[in-house]
């Protein structure tokens, strides 16, 4: 029956190959797990998923196989007893709590079988049926102390068992990024060389150098790894980029961690002859765009963060910037960073099915040399290979 198993993770997009599928195989053949749905699901994943950014996929893919909680009934599973102990207070009054005590467990899982069974429409509220917001064992939403939540999000917390719970949608590779998959995303584009006094053991050598040396230990020291990539991100700020303030907030925190030669600038919607390093003192404190330029080495990879929303005078114009009478237009200075740096890539926080409608960001694709990506894993991803190149 795996064998369906195999097609519909790939049906999902999850690329498990034929090897790791009979390593699967060769693990249930040497029971190295007991007849459990749950123990099943963690090997599946552990053998057949070698990128938690596919963690979700694989597991709509798995709960759309084996059908939830039906696949447990119809294949007479049992559901382990410490899957309904109870594990929060409980909110129901004592008539209650009297009430679904008397179920018991065996008399809990016999009903729900029975509900499973009988149950054609969805049903809200009650404590009867499987639904959302009553007080029914068997649902979710609602307030049971002792309840199954089957589907949806939970209302209390109190479920003692919740099927096919999507603990990973995070990680899929088309939503957008929280902070921890973004130094894992970033961390891609680091690279590391040996340099410095010698001042680290090397192990591998060591062992080789003792094995040469009839057994004899002969330590072998080695400069230590340093980063070496230099980084210089450009940060749009204000307008609508409003609306992507959390998201740029944790872009920009997970670079400055990864990324220890990192320099950053802001600007306001597009590149002009000035730039500055704190927003508040934006109009005190500017650094010349020229000096910038000629700053940084060649080397350097060059990241632009912005929406590229915005007029499109105010990238085509001299004087269309909307805070002063810039010289040269913004499409200017924006190809004489791309000139100077020439690994560069842009990172936009509009979700991507908005770029078409944007006037302004088909003009910039085109002076980026189309090296804009959305800021979601894999639009991440793609960016540190398009650096690393």
């Amino acid at each position: 029956m795996l064998i369906d198993f195999f097609f519909t993770l790939r049906d999902a997009k999850v690329p498990v190959t034929i090897r790791e599928f009979l390593t699967l195989l060769d693990a249930l053949q040497k029971n190295v797990i007991a007849p459990s749905l749950d123990e099943f699901y963690y090997l599946a994943r552990l053998t057949l998923v070698k990128d938690e950014a596919h963690f979700d996929k694989f597991d709509r893919a798995f709960g759309a196989y084996f059908k939830g909680i039906d696949a447990v009934f119809d294949t007479k599973a049992d559901i382990p007893l410490d899957w309904l102990i109870k594990r929060l207070e409980r909110e129901l009054t004592p008539e209650q709590i009297a009430q679904i005590e008397k179920l018991g467990y065996d008399k809990l899982m016999e009903r729900l079988n029975q509900l499973l069974k009988e149950q054609k429409e969805r049903h809200e509220g009650g404590s009867k049926w499987i639904g959302t917001g009553g007080t029914s064992p068997f649902g979710n939403g609602g307030a049971n102390p002792e309840g199954i939540r089957i589907g949806g999000k939970g209302g209390r917390r109190s479920a003692v068992k919740v099927w096919e719970q999507r603990s990973y949608r995070d990680y899929d590779g088309e939503r957008e990024l929280g902070i921890r998959n973004i130094k894992v995303a970033l961390r891609r584009l680091r690279r590391f060389a040996r340099q410095g006094a010698a001042e680290e053991l090397a192990l591998d050598e060591t062992i080789r150098a003792t094995a040469s040396n009839a057994g004899y230990l002969d330590i072998r020291m080695q400069p230590e790894r340093k980063n070496r990539i230099k980084v210089l991100m450009l940060l749009d700020v204000g307008g609508t980029m409003d609306d992507h303030i959390e998201r740029t907030e944790e872009l920009f925190s997970a670079a400055r961690t990864e990324f220890k030669n990192m320099e950053f600038y802001y600007f306001h919607n597009c590149v002009y002859d000035y730039l500055w390093k704190h927003n508040r003192r934006r109009h005190a404190e500017r650094f010349p765009t020229w000096d910038v330029l000629r700053k940084y080495p060649p080397d350097t990879r060059l990241i632009f963060v912005g929406d590229a929303t915005m007029s499109p005078y105010e990238i085509l114009q001299p004087g269309g910037s909307v805070e002063y009478n810039n010289e040269e237009a913004g499409a200017e200075w924006l190809a004489r960073f791309c000139n100077a740096f020439p690994k560069f890539a842009w990172l936009n926080p509009e979700p991507e099915n908005l770029w078409q409608y944007r006037q302004s960001i088909a003009i910039i694709r085109q002076i980026v040399n189309n090296r804009m990506f959305p800021v979601t894993i894999d639009g991440l991803e793609r960016a540190m290979r398009t650096l690393s190149r």
